[in-house]
């Protein structure tokens, strides 16, 4: 195990667990000290990533909840840089041999209550691509030990391509982020592919991603969609930046759902700056998706 401290005061460590005979590691950034009763945040990294990359290619943007909301934020690493999601058309190593992904998140969410005071009620998952497709599986298989979600371009699977081992209703505050341009997870829905190199069956759309948790939180009205206005974590539009569309659910007293839709967004966890390569779509740099899901799940400080 291994400690460290960011600039900003937090303190990064380096974790491991063994689940079934298999040691599973995660980074933990948590303010320091820890206060008591900490909200968590825990980070799924996309395929052929790891904790560590993904923070990179987010310039650590979510370690900074430590100190703007006082959040332990732990990023959890994948089986062989794949994780055991809620599709059944995949080939990763961590599907055929049966990964146990989702008792790797609950003994991580143990691990942070008992050695990090973190507040085992205010647990929020984040999945990005791949890591959110592992979100979904969570979402019906253990959507007691969580407070909400968030999906990054990572849409419901079709209903034949869809493989929780259990179905338990549990309403939670869901957040989706999704770009248009997206090549990897077609906006519109249809066959996830990685460069046609990858199949990850069939998936919904986003709209229709949003619909199914809407009534899955059990609320039966239209959605509300428009222009997304500038504010903390979505920019006004210009030359590099492209409009945000914001839609939601939202129904008294059901859990809410909101889509974010980055017109022209490619395949990416959105972040101010950031630019991609051919393959994943253009990045309208129009939102800061921490800022948002840090607002979305209501991470304040609790003094």
């Amino acid at each position: 195990m291994r400690t460290a401290r960011a600039s900003y005061g937090a303190v990064v460590r380096r974790e491991s667990l063994d689940i079934g005979g298999v040691r599973r590691t995660f980074t933990v950034v948590r303010p320091g000290p820890t206060g008591v009763n900490a909200p968590v945040v825990l980070v799924f990294h996309g395929a052929y990533q790891s904790a560590t990359t993904l923070r990179l290619a987010t310039r650590r943007a979510f370690d900074a909840m430590a100190n703007t909301s006082g959040a332990i934020v732990a990023y959890l690493d994948s089986h062989r840089r794949h994780w055991n999601d809620a599709r059944v058309d995949t080939s990763f190593a961590a599907r055929t041999t049966g990964v146990d992904d989702v008792g790797f998140t609950t003994a991580v969410v143990d691990r942070l209550v008992r050695r990090h005071a973190a507040d085992a009620s205010r647990v929020h998952a984040v999945g990005f691509s791949n890591g959110g497709y592992l979100v979904h599986r969570l979402l019906h298989e253990i959507p007691e030990r969580l407070a909400g979600a968030a999906l990054i371009s990572a849409t419901q699977p079709a209903a034949g391509n869809f493989a929780p081992r259990a179905s338990r209703l549990h309403p939670l505050p869901t957040l989706i982020i999704h770009g248009t341009g997206d090549r990897v997870v077609p906006y519109g829905g249809g066959r996830v592919s990685l460069g046609g190199r990858h199949s990850g069956g069939t998936c919904l759309s986003a709209r229709e991603t949003a619909e199914y948790y809407a009534r899955r939180n059990g609320m039966d009205v239209t959605a509300t969609t428009g222009r997304a206005a500038s504010g903390r974590g979505v920019y006004p539009t210009g030359s590099r930046r492209t409009p945000v569309e914001y839609t939601e659910y939202r129904q008294h007293p059901h859990p809410p759902v909101v889509l974010y839709t980055l017109h022209g967004g490619g395949h990416a966890v959105p972040t101010p700056g950031r630019t991609l390569g051919s393959l994943l779509g253009q990045d309208g740099r129009s939102l800061d998706s921490v800022r948002v899901i840090e607002d979305f799940f209501d991470l304040t400080r609790r003094h």
